[in-house]
C-alpha cells in the first residue's frame, strides 16, 4: 500500500490532505508538532487507522529532513507521495503596520516551509524511482489578489517556487503540481458553523489528482465548487 507523507497535516488543507489519502485506499505518514497536533488530526478525521505520526518542526531547516532520515533508516515507513500546505496568518494587516518579525515568522511559516519540505523530500522520490511518485502544494488566490498582505506576499513567493519544481520534474519520476485555492476552507466542524467548504470535500481534489496520471507540472485550479468535482488544470509552462 502507498503511503503519503503530510506536510501541515493538522490545518485546514492538511486534513483534507489526509483524508484524501486515506479515501484512495493509501496510508498517511502525518508529520505533527507533539501529541496533542495527533490527538486533534485524529479527531478531525474521526480515527487513526492508517495513519502513523512523527514529531518534527517543520519551520526549521532539519524538521523534515530529519523525518526523511528516519525513513532512510526503516523506523517509519516509505512514502511515495508528499503533500505540503504549512499556512501562516490569515489577516488583513496593512503594509504600513507589518513588523518585521510578523513578515519574518509568516515568510518562515508559508514560504520556508514548504520550501523545506520540497528540498528536503524530493531526493529521496527520485531515488525510490516509483513511477507513480506525485508531489503536490496548495497555493492560494491571495497571491494575486492581495486583499490581506501578509499572506498575498507569503503565497506570491511560492508561485515561481512551484513553477520551478514543476519544471524540473517534468521527464522525473515524479509528478509535480500545484492546487491553486481562490476560497476557505476548514474543517468540517468548523465548516458548517462558518458557511465555507468542508476539507472533506475539498480533499476530493487531491484525490483525482492522484488518480489521474495526465496531470503533471500543472496549477490546478479551484476557484468554485464546481471545481471540487472536477479538475480544472493547465501546464504551468
Amino acid at each position: 500500500m502507498e503511503t503519503v507523507l503530510v506536510v501541515g497535516a493538522t490545518g485546514n488543507i492538511g486534513v483534507s490532505a489526509v483524508t484524501a489519502a486515506l479515501r484512495s485506499k493509501r496510508n498517511v505518514l502525518a508529520i505533527v508538532r507533539n501529541q496533542t497536533s495527533a490527538d486533534k488530526l485524529v479527531k478531525y478525521i474521526g480515527s487513526s487507522k492508517g495513519i502513523t505520526f512523527v514529531e518534527a518542526n517543520v519551520l526549521s531547516d532539519s524538521g523534515v529532513k530529519g523525518v526523511v532520515d528516519q525513513v532512510r533508516a526503516g523506523t517509519l515507513p516509505a512514502f511515495q507521495h508528499v503533500f505540503s500546505s504549512v499556512g501562516g496568518e490569515y489577516t488583513t494587516t496593512p503594509l504600513l503596520e507589518i513588523t518585521t518579525s510578523q513578515l519574518r515568522r509568516n515568510f518562515n511559516t508559508s514560504f520556508e516551509a514548504n520550501f523545506f519540505a520540497y528540498r528536503d523530500t524530493i531526493g529521496y522520490l527520485l531515488e525510490q524511482k516509483n513511477p507513480a511518485s506525485t508531489w503536490t502544494i496548495c497555493t492560494g488566490s491571495q497571491g494575486d489578489l492581495a486583499t490581506h498582505p501578509v499572506p498575498a506576499m507569503t503565497q506570491g513567493a511560492l508561485f515561481p517556487m512551484t513553477k520551478a519544481a514543476a519544471r524540473e520534474n517534468e521527464s522525473t519520476n515524479i509528478r509535480f503540481n500545484e492546487i491553486y485555492l481562490a476560497f476557505r476552507v476548514e474543517v468540517d466542524e468548523l465548516a458548517v458553523q462558518h458557511g465555507v467548504t468542508k476539507a472533506s470535500d475539498f480533499g476530493n481534489v487531491y484525490e483525482m489528482i492522484l488518480a489521474n496520471p495526465e496531470v503533471r507540472s500543472s496549477r490546478v485550479r479551484v476557484e468554485d465548487v464546481e471545481d471540487l468535482k472536477k479538475l480544472n488544470y493547465q501546464k504551468k509552462f
